[in-house]
């Protein structure tokens, strides 16, 4: 999997930083590809990348703030306009479908593909069939969620060595065990299981909405190989954080630390801080979780179980 940071930025756009919306591009499946927010320039900053929106088949949203979901009715509309038939189902909380419905009827665009909005809530559970997604709700000033991304685990490689020493030629033979399937040849009874390598663990993927520190942040990124979090405010900030239910640099690093995550990527930025700021919010988480980093617009990333630099 790859994650793209289409906008890192809080509240209102800046020349630095537009408003939230990450895509992750499902490298299993022919370049779909999921969005997490929708904040307003999305479909725009959707042009500096290689993005498809025919290819966006989920769209998840945090919460109904306007830099989280202003960029979504006119994203559905040029996904039509731009001959994307493929069913799309949007995600988010209670007053998604409304809002959904609304825009798109009172403006007068009609999609040409099959449209799904689904509400969500605390332990909202979204199976796929390589994936689970779980919702968790978090701490802000309306209903957010975060959202984990479990792949599920992969059957280790075929010991092919194993196989070609005891006379067994590749044929199909091979992707029956791969199956792990019992099977007859060459005079022999195999057992898949047998001639597979350890399974392969799936990518854990956490993806948190707006929150103050909060318990369901910790239990959603236990374990996961990457960690997105909002830093919306520096460090010793937090009377302030607390104050307009958001997080800290340092906050969000305690979070990956006592999680056990791979990699902290720090987005929702507070456009107070400017570029230069970037180096100063990232030594800040690093001084408690050493894995971290800021994210900037478009900035591409690939999610890999080897990636322990932490």
């Amino acid at each position: 999997m790859q994650l793209q940071f289409l906008g890192t930025g809080a509240g209102v756009p800046a020349k630095h930083r537009n408003v939230t919306s990450i895509a992750l591009k499902r490298m299993n499946k022919q370049g779909a590809v999921w969005l997490f927010d929708c904040g307003e320039a999305t479909q725009q900053q959707i042009l500096y990348t290689t993005i498809k929106p025919r290819r966006i088949e989920k769209i998840f949203i945090s919460h109904l703030h306007g830099d989280h979901i202003y960029g979504l009715p006119g994203l559905l509309g040029s996904r039509s306009f731009q001959g994307g038939t493929e069913p799309l189902t949007v995600y988010g909380p209670k007053g998604i479908e409304q809002f959904v419905q609304t825009t798109l009827q009172v403006s007068a665009t009609y999609v040409k593909y099959e449209l799904n909005v689904v509400e969500i809530e605390d332990g909202t559970i979204i199976e796929e069939d390589d994936c689970t997604i779980e919702v968790r709700k978090l701490d802000h000033g309306i209903d957010s969620f975060g959202y984990r991304v479990k792949e599920k685990d992969r059957p280790g490689e075929l010991q092919v060595e194993k196989l070609r020493d005891l006379g067994i030629p590749p044929g199909p033979v091979y992707q029956q065990l791969k199956m792990k399937r019992v099977v007859e040849c060459e005079g022999k009874t195999l057992n898949g299981e047998d001639f597979l390598g350890e399974d392969k663990k799936g990518l854990i993927v956490t993806i948190l909405g707006d929150t103050r520190l909060c318990q369901s942040a910790f239990e959603l990124a236990d374990g996961a190989d990457v960690l997105i979090h909002e830093a919306t405010f520096e460090q010793n900030s937090e009377e302030m954080a607390y104050e307009y239910f958001h997080s800290t640099t340092s906050q969000a690093a305690l979070v990956a630390k006592k999680a056990g995550v791979k990699e902290l990527w720090l987005t929702h930025i507070s456009s107070r801080y400017t570029l230069e700021d970037a180096d100063r919010l990232e030594k800040e988480a690093r001084a408690i979780f050493p894995n971290s980093h800021v994210a900037y617009d478009l900035l591409e990333t690939v999610i890999s179980s080897v990636n322990e630099k932490s």
